[in-house]
């Protein structure tokens, strides 16, 4: 079986951007979650049998305690903001695994999941649905992939390599350098990515990139443009560089997925026809009906 994981707020983004709004009969907006769910819907559709879905219940979360510039909820706006808990419920009544989050969040979810998935001898493959720069460390050869469904493109850990120039467990070393703006975090001043994956394609992680560029491997140092400037800023940094390693360090907790036969769909539940009344789509619960046999 192939366990398929979901990106529900990257998801919920998604739609809510990429498409005309839509009321409901009460007047709030509820186009982006209906999206989600049919976006949903079609991967049940296309075969997809064992499915779960990560939301970030509260935007915040540990995180924001370890970084003061860590992203948060404040600029989401209230018309995309309200659909997060329609969407929850949406979801649970289609039947799919959901996760809810709100310590930890949903990539840590997904990253979760995955892990457990990917243990189990019935998997044949873990497909972590988002583009998501932060998942690309969870990717193991062809066994946990992610998909992003937008384009259709498919990395395994090959890809990886071709995109950031380092192996998936070095993402969150390269990301502590270049930083990422989507979660709020800078990274270090004068690093790019190139310099960042040229470096830690030798070394793999931060821990191993010696203070001193004297002490750099010579081929490294002839490669990266500024190498002197570079190594000093690590060394002047390195507890910075450490902190946002950490911060884009994905946790894994195994409770979230007790086993992989829990994300088996076997139908919506009575709920979900109140749903698709709210939804003011009535043709979504016909399909999920036809689907469930």
């Amino acid at each position: 079986m192939d366990v398929h994981l979901v990106d529900g707020t990257y998801e919920l983004f998604r739609h809510f951007f990429g498409q005309p709004p839509r009321k409901a009969d009460d007047g709030s907006e509820i186009g982006a979650a209906r999206g989600v769910v049919t976006t949903v819907v079609s991967m049940l559709s296309n075969g997809a049998t064992h499915v779960g879905v990560a939301t970030d219940h509260v935007i915040e979360s540990f995180r924001n305690e370890m970084w003061s510039g860590y992203k948060t909820g404040a600029d989401i706006a209230p018309a995309l903001r309200s659909q997060f808990d329609v969407l929850e419920t949406a979801l649970d009544a289609l039947g799919v695994g959901l996760w809810p989050m709100v310590e930890l969040e949903a990539d840590d979810a997904l990253a979760s999941a995955a892990s457990v998935a990917a243990k189990d001898p019935e998997v044949s493959q873990v497909i972590i649905c988002t583009p998501d720069k932060d998942l690309a460390q969870c990717v193991i050869g062809d066994r946990v992939v992610q998909l992003d469904r937008r384009s259709g493109t498919v990395s395994n850990e090959d890809q990886v390599w071709v995109k950031f120039g380092v192996a998936p467990r070095s993402i969150p070393d390269w990301l502590a350098l270049v930083g990422d703006s989507a979660d709020g975090f800078p990274g270090l001043a004068g690093w790019g990515k190139r310099s960042a994956s040229l470096v830690l394609a030798h070394y793999g992680q931060l821990d191993r990139v010696p203070d001193k560029v004297s002490e750099w491997d010579p081929a490294v140092r002839q490669a990266v443009r500024g190498a002197a400037k570079l190594a000093e800023r690590l060394a002047d940094e390195r507890e910075l560089a450490e902190l946002f390693r950490d911060i884009a360090t994905l946790r894994v907790d195994p409770t979230l997925l007790d086993n992989v036969a829990s994300l088996c769909w076997r139908g919506p539940t009575r709920a979900f026809d109140d749903v698709c009344r709210h939804f003011r789509d009535p043709a979504l619960a016909e399909r999920v009906a036809a689907l469930a046999g």
